[in-house]
């Protein structure tokens, strides 16, 4: 590891990790998907799409498991 990140506090090494994180998130369009990849995300949405169940909604879950802490 580099002596200079090696010497950052856990505080600073998470600070840089979010920054990374949000600058590669902001370059997303960057990347492009294969065709494999977008294959499989078409089927993946056809497959969402006919099944019907969409899950279940957030806020329920969320109460859900606040009752049993």
């Amino acid at each position: 590891m580099d002596a200079h990140l090696h010497a950052l506090s856990i505080e600073e090494k998470l600070q840089l990790v979010e920054e990374l994180w949000e600058s590669i998130a902001a370059d997303q369009a960057s990347l492009p998907l294969s065709d494999e990849q977008r294959q499989e995300l078409d089927r993946r949405l056809d497959e969402f799409d006919s099944d019907g169940d969409h899950g279940r909604d957030a806020t329920g879950v969320l109460d859900e498991i606040r009752q049993r802490l």
